[in-house]
């Protein structure tokens, strides 16, 4: 469980006040991305299995709650309403797996005021990095055109949680495997891993390293270019010929120099010596660019480790993400901030397919029925999650596999669709954000 003070000082300031205040009717947030990345078609929602065991299990301990005393900065009534603290309201979410576009809720908080906000923090923390991680790797399995990929980023993370949760919203996405011993354990994620150059360099010469590594792992795969790429895979093919039939070796693995060309010349010396069942494997500063350009150019290349890029989003590694009031005691709420103006209302988003593929998403008031599939469903009620909202880890892969199908081939493509996929606002919310602005504005001129 995460410490209850993994929060913002000015979440609970603001609680503070509302409670002196007394304001405490039903509130309404949405979290939701303003807008997409500059190479990003799509987002790929994830993070919610975190935010739901969150709040079904915040608690304040005495600890905590006697630092936070300490401060000097709160209200008697203010620790004692921590003290006693339980999530008590419902959240609506895209399940885990839904490709979702900007301005579309990835969840809904609807809760007594101080409780809804108590949460923010938290929440964008873990639906963000999730999200944006999962988005990432969705763009290089889909590079890889079917090939496996494997996690291979822990060790360049930002930190213990992102090495985990990164691995998992990797594997929503369509990762194969990690290197992460922990993350396969806590999540049953398959794990996988070759050997580094530092095993080749501690033994005499290079065949002796394979040829104690494949002693004790059979079938493993081996590093070959610690020297000399190519010298190293018809070192691979002497250690076959010395074997014989007791030889299980399955991949040769590339991590550096002209991955087309060494893939082809490696593929060409393998076959040639009958080792056309050992397969090859590349990494080396992959990133999903980098896997199409080698699959443009036919490198014979059957799987891929990716690490760094792929573990820290290196080209878009934040989201436009917030989390919104926008809707307080029965009204619309919203701000209209330049660059920043915000739809009031609970809301539902549908999705509008022909012949199984997405053509349009509409975005509405919640309690509208429109064509189309609605995206957002209750998962929780009154702090409790509801039985249909613990898919499985396999489950929510399957989702995501089958939503990302459903996507338009464009839409799925790396580089930036034009124009981008449609998400239109439905009458019935823009004539909710018109009212609410005129109600506003009239407010600012009213003497």
């Amino acid at each position: 469980m995460a410490s209850a003070l993994l929060t913002d000082l000015y979440e609970l300031t603001m609680v503070d006040a509302y409670l002196s205040e007394g304001l405490h009717d039903e509130a309404a947030f949405s979290l939701f991305v303003r807008r997409l990345p500059a190479r990003r078609n799509f987002l790929l929602a994830c993070g919610l299995e975190d935010v739901l065991s969150y709040l079904e299990t915040l608690r304040f301990s005495p600890e905590e709650l006697a630092w936070l005393e300490s401060l000097g900065r709160f209200s008697p009534r203010m620790l004692d309403w921590l003290e006693h603290f339980r999530f008590t309201g419902d959240v609506h979410a895209v399940p885990e797996g839904t490709p979702v576009f900007a301005e579309e809720p990835l969840l809904e908080v609807v809760a007594p005021l101080p409780e809804a906000q108590l949460v923010e923090t938290y929440l964008i923390n873990q639906v963000h990095l999730q999200t944006l991680a999962a988005s990432k790797a969705a763009r290089v399995v889909e590079a890889a055109r079917g090939r496996p990929v494997v996690d291979f980023g822990v060790r360049r993370m930002h930190g213990v949680d992102a090495g985990l949760k990164v691995a998992r919203a990797a594997h929503v996405a369509g990762v194969s495997a990690t290197s992460n011993l922990l993350a396969g354990q806590r999540y049953g994620i398959p794990v996988a891993g070759t050997m580094a150059h530092s095993y080749i360099q501690a033994h005499d010469d290079e065949l002796a390293a394979f040829r104690a590594y494949a002693r004790r792992y059979p079938e493993t795969t081996l590093l070959v270019d610690t020297y000399d790429t190519l010298e190293g895979v018809q070192k691979v093919v002497r250690l076959a010929r010395e074997l014989g039939p007791d030889f299980q070796v399955r991949a040769v693995r590339l991590d550096s120099g002209d991955l087309v060309s060494l893939a082809h010349s490696a593929r060409w010396l393998l076959d040639a010596a009958g080792l056309e069942h050992v397969r090859i494997f590349a990494s080396g500063g992959l990133d999903e660019d980098a896997v199409a350009r080698l699959l443009a150019h036919h490198a014979p290349i059957d799987a891929f480790g990716v690490g760094t890029a792929m573990g820290v989003s290196a080209d878009a590694p934040s989201l436009d993400m917030a989390y919104k009031l926008v809707s307080y005691a029965g009204h619309g709420r919203l701000k209209l901030s330049t660059g920043k103006v915000l739809l009031p209302e609970r809301k539902q988003v549908f999705r509008e397919e022909e012949d199984g593929v997405a053509r349009r998403d509409v975005l509405a008031r919640h309690g509208e029925a429109l064509p189309g599939r609605p995206l957002l469903r209750q998962v929780m009620h009154a702090g409790r999650r509801l039985e249909d909202a613990s898919p499985t880890l396999e489950e929510i892969r399957s989702h995501a596999r089958e939503e990302l199908a459903r996507l338009p081939l464009e839409v799925r493509q790396l580089e930036p669709v034009r124009p981008p996929y449609p998400v239109d606002v439905s009458p019935v919310l823009s004539e909710a954000k018109e009212q609410v602005v005129a109600e506003l504005r009239e407010d600012l001129h009213a003497p």
